[in-house]
């Protein structure tokens, strides 16, 4: 809680009505926080600040040099909050309707290659047992089933643990941002990764220790850490030969969506796969397999057919 009501009433709508993740709510508490700084040093606040003074921060954002992408958001940021303020009879005008919202071209994803991916669960082999066969679960799961880092850390062991000698399950739920679940079908590959990872898992666990996780930290109930992930794929680039600036969970995810649009997956799918709420978000994939759909649409549109000259 903080020591203004507004934030709190802003933060609990957030969280209510739009079911942010926690971390969305920290960036948003830290985009405010940050403003509420600056707005101190111009004896006013965050309840109480003028146009001017927003005009005067978003100033002061490009003299410090922030990016334009961290200044947008930040702006976006106060847009949202006396939007809120505003409308919830908090304040009467609403002093963020001037600030300009400058567009910005999304990025396009970062991606590795089919070959890049296979070298990765190569170097994950090489690791001792049963790290090797941990690890390539882990890039399985992530590359395999397009899951976020979070994601991944947090998944449960019951839906994977079966009885006796049944195969593993052919799909698992998810549960994703603003704690909304997905179905999301297990390959044949991450199939037999499971069944070699599970009889192995209790070695990471202290001798009568029990975890509710699928991937517990060494010697720890605890589940392993975004950290832990993360630089654990930098290792094994650097096994791989791959630069590891270009390796993290995150890029396997936008790796997994872009092979799939590739191999002519539909979208609508796509995005039920990653748990995109908007469409919008998953169409970047379009613009990174955009060469591949050209030669497509020339290949079989019968508009695009009538340009090319007939064989002899």
């Amino acid at each position: 809680m903080s020591l203004d009501p507004h934030l709190d009433a802003f933060f609990e709508m957030l969280l209510a009505e739009r079911g942010l993740s926690a971390n969305s709510l920290k960036a948003y508490r830290d985009d405010l926080s940050a403003t509420g700084r600056f707005l101190a040093l111009r004896h006013t606040d965050l309840t109480r600040a003028s146009a001017a003074d927003l005009g005067a921060y978003v100033q002061q954002l490009g003299v410090e040099g922030y990016s334009p992408r961290t200044a947008a958001r930040r702006r976006a940021a106060l847009r949202q909050f006396y939007r809120f303020l505003y409308l919830d009879g908090r304040r009467s005008d609403d002093p963020s309707t001037g600030l300009e919202m400058p567009r910005l071209g999304r990025p396009l994803p970062k991606l590795l290659s089919e070959a890049e991916i296979d070298a990765l669960l190569a170097a994950a082999a090489t690791r001792d047992e049963p790290g090797a066969t941990r690890l390539k679960l882990i890039i399985e799961l992530i590359y395999g089933l397009g899951l976020r880092v979070s994601e991944l850390c947090f998944l449960p062991l019951a839906p994977f643990r079966t009885r006796g000698t049944a195969p593993p399950p052919d799909a698992i739920t998810v549960r994703g941002k603003g704690e909304k679940d997905r179905l999301v079908p297990l390959t044949p590959a991450a199939q037999t990764a499971l069944a070699l990872y599970l009889p192995l898992r209790d070695q990471f666990l202290a001798e009568k220790q029990t975890s509710p996780y699928l991937f517990p930290e060494a010697g720890s109930a605890k589940p392993i850490t975004r950290f832990w992930v993360t630089s654990t794929l930098k290792q094994l680039a650097v096994t791989a030969g791959i630069d590891p600036k270009r390796v993290s969970a995150h890029v396997l995810r936008h790796s997994f969506a872009t092979h799939l649009v590739e191999g002519d997956a539909d979208l609508r799918s796509v995005q039920m796969l990653l748990g995109h709420a908007d469409i919008a978000t998953t169409q970047i994939y379009t613009h990174v397999a955009a060469p591949r759909l050209k030669a497509m649409v020339n290949d079989h549109h019968p508009l695009a057919r009538r340009g090319k000259p007939t064989p002899e």
